[in-house]
């Protein structure tokens, strides 16, 4: 049995998934051992697809309102969607952490850009024009 946890953690996004995907790969087709491997990318739960010994179990959550209990259950299936801002909301960070978490994460899911392929993170702020009559010019 082995037993992994968060494979390719601290490295990119991309090179994280590819490394967690090859070992699970290399692990099912070459090693064919029983393996118990806790991951937060969602992508690797697409391996059930293609392996055939591939299962995606997660840990059952009831949603109430706003809040959120994990149950301590391990059932079947991948997990629908991702509870970090639930849990930094539990583990005490502040409201305006967590307020600005949360359109972070919404901006990043609608795919809303202001340049190709940079994600539009900063809140829409109209600014006012700054006061530029008693500002001396750089180039006069």
């Amino acid at each position: 049995v082995v037993i992994l946890d968060e494979i390719g953690r601290g490295t990119s996004t991309y090179d994280g998934i590819s490394l967690a995907w090859a070992v699970t790969e290399h692990l099912h087709d070459a090693i064919k051992c029983r393996t118990m491997f806790a991951t937060h990318y969602h992508e690797l739960t697409d391996l059930a697809e293609v392996k055939p010994r591939v299962a995606n179990y997660n840990i059952l959550v009831r949603e109430t309102g706003e809040t959120i209990a994990f149950l301590r259950k391990i059932v079947p299936g991948s997990a629908e969607k991702s509870f970090g801002i639930h849990v930094g909301r539990l583990a005490g960070l502040p409201q305006e952490v967590i307020g600005r978490a949360t359109e972070i994460l919404s901006n990043l899911e609608e795919g809303e850009f202001e340049e190709p392929g940079k994600p539009k993170l900063a809140r829409k702020r109209s600014r006012k024009a700054p006061d530029t009559e008693n500002q001396m010019s750089l180039f006069d």
